[in-house]
């Protein structure tokens, strides 16, 4: 397939996943979905020759490791065609009137993130809220082996008490829109072999780590 035709099969696979989604509205409003890319693409994208990153200290938080996190910008689209084609996807203006109209958002003038992450045994995540310039934020789990199921984000409601944890099969995910209420969390639990997931956003024009940007000079129209 060309670069076009597996952009096209990706964000077809999406819309076709976002339009069969299950819809939850408490404690916020969230999306859960399953089947989001082609196969083939998804394992594309779990099997990347990416080594997961070592030496790390787990605080609760991301940014305490921000120097080993993976995005996929064009440095990776050159090396990567199943970076490319995700990204492509997520730009096409198809796939944002979809998703401004499925989730009651604005996306114009937001920028594409894409965050390629790699957990291992230890890691966790305190109960928090996605910053004000994110916009959009979804998740593609992309984790297989024992108990990989089990790995998926934990909701919260806004008394910080735990509601229920998003079912991680491969190539299923979660969709959010961030605001105040929006708490969530990786509770800590045995992860045997790597937690592997994609953190999908569309950030506001002040974000300033334009690196980590898939077009940094393209914003949404």
């Amino acid at each position: 397939m060309t670069a076009a035709s597996l952009a096209l099969a990706d964000r077809d696979g999406f819309l076709k996943a976002l339009d069969g989604s299950q819809r939850i509205t408490k404690p916020y409003r969230h999306w859960l979905m399953k089947d989001i890319l082609p196969l083939d693409q998804a394992e594309a994208l779990h099997a990347l020759p990416v080594p997961a990153p070592s030496g790390l200290t787990f605080s609760g938080r991301r940014e305490t490791n921000n120097v080993t996190r993976f995005y996929f910008n064009a440095e990776a689209h050159e090396k990567f065609p199943a970076t490319r084609a995700l990204a492509e996807a997520f730009q096409d203006p198809k796939t944002i009137a979809s998703i401004e109209k499925e989730c009651g958002i604005d996306l114009t003038g937001t920028s594409l993130r894409l965050e390629f992450c790699q957990d291992t045994d230890g890691f966790w995540l305190e109960p928090h809220t996605d910053i004000g310039v994110k916009q959009y934020t979804m998740l593609i789990y992309l984790s297989k082996g024992e108990g990989s199921e089990d790995w998926g984000t934990d909701v919260y409601d806004q008394d910080l008490k735990w509601t229920h944890r998003a079912p991680c099969h491969f190539n299923s995910g979660l969709i959010f829109i961030p605001g105040t209420d929006t708490w969530h969390a990786v509770d800590p639990r045995p992860i045997s072999g790597v937690r592997k997931s994609i953190i999908i956003n569309y950030v506001a024009p002040e974000w300033r780590a334009r690196h980590e940007l898939a077009y940094p000079e393209t914003p949404v129209k």
